[in-house]
């Protein structure tokens, strides 16, 4: 079942899908055989021979019996399709980005869906020119430790400020403790800071949601509070247990570890 309704994803028909699949079990075989064994009409198993014919996903031969099928490989049938929709791709993003211009304002904007959000925190990665400031869990990390990488290697500044267990091994890195990151809800969170110019900044309560912006303002402040919890993690690292016991007591909540 998840073959077929795969298939029908890409573009065949119900019918097709199904003489597809009954004649990579049986083959080579003629229509009447194939309608069969496929449960498809006999007044429709031609007319979906003849669509995948021309698609040129089955081949054919005369027979005694008849014309005679047999399917192409998947390999090489999914092999053509790869390559169509890469070049269907490619062209549209040409195309289509010949079309978009990104509006110059400072409107809050969300975005829904937890690979939508990815996929925009990769390309604001992807794009930014100069800096990038991170807030990272550790799947948003395994999500995004490529393109960061990446940009590493082209020379953008990154500071990433991990909430989780993982390590990262390019830029400027510091790790906030975990209980830490629970206690002040950071331990779900993903914030992304691009340039200066723009941030995005998600949570993942139920359904994982971002928001979206260019407003200076609110830029500046998420791009404060990735630096300042960046910087406050490398001081927290070399202060030591002595020093952190000279903390007023209404101030060691910020440092579980001055309580332990």
């Amino acid at each position: 079942m998840e073959l077929f309704k795969d298939l029908i994803s890409i573009g065949f028909t119900e019918y097709e899908a199904r003489v597809y699949l009954a004649l990579l079990r049986d083959n080579p075989a003629t229509g009447y055989q194939i309608g069969k064994k496929a449960g498809v009409p006999r007044s429709m198993v031609y007319e979906a021979l003849g669509r995948l014919d021309a698609r040129g996903a089955v081949l054919k031969t005369g027979d005694r019996r008849g014309t005679l099928y047999r399917p192409v490989p998947p390999e090489l049938l999914l092999d053509r399709y790869e390559q169509e929709q890469l070049g269907l791709i490619r062209s549209l993003r040409e195309n289509l980005y010949r079309l978009y211009s990104a509006p110059e304002e400072e409107r809050l904007w969300s975005i829904t869906g937890r690979s939508a959000v990815l996929v925009y925190a990769q390309q604001m990665i992807e794009t930014a020119r100069k800096e990038i400031l991170l807030v990272l869990s550790d799947p948003h990390l395994e999500a995004l430790a490529g393109k960061v990488r990446e940009a590493c290697k082209t020379g953008v500044a990154v500071k990433t400020l991990l909430t989780g267990l993982e390590h990262l091994d390019c830029g400027q890195v510091a790790h906030h403790p975990p209980l830490e990151s629970q206690l002040q809800q950071l331990n779900d969170m993903l914030v992304v800071v691009a340039d200066g110019k723009e941030c995005l900044i998600a949570s993942t309560d139920v359904e994982m949601t971002a928001t979206i912006t260019t407003n200076r303002n609110l830029v500046v402040i998420a791009r404060q509070f990735v630096w300042m919890e960046f910087f406050a993690q490398h001081i927290y690292a070399r202060l030591g247990q002595d020093l952190l016991e000279i903390l007023e007591p209404e101030e060691r909540w910020m440092y579980p570890k001055a309580n332990a």
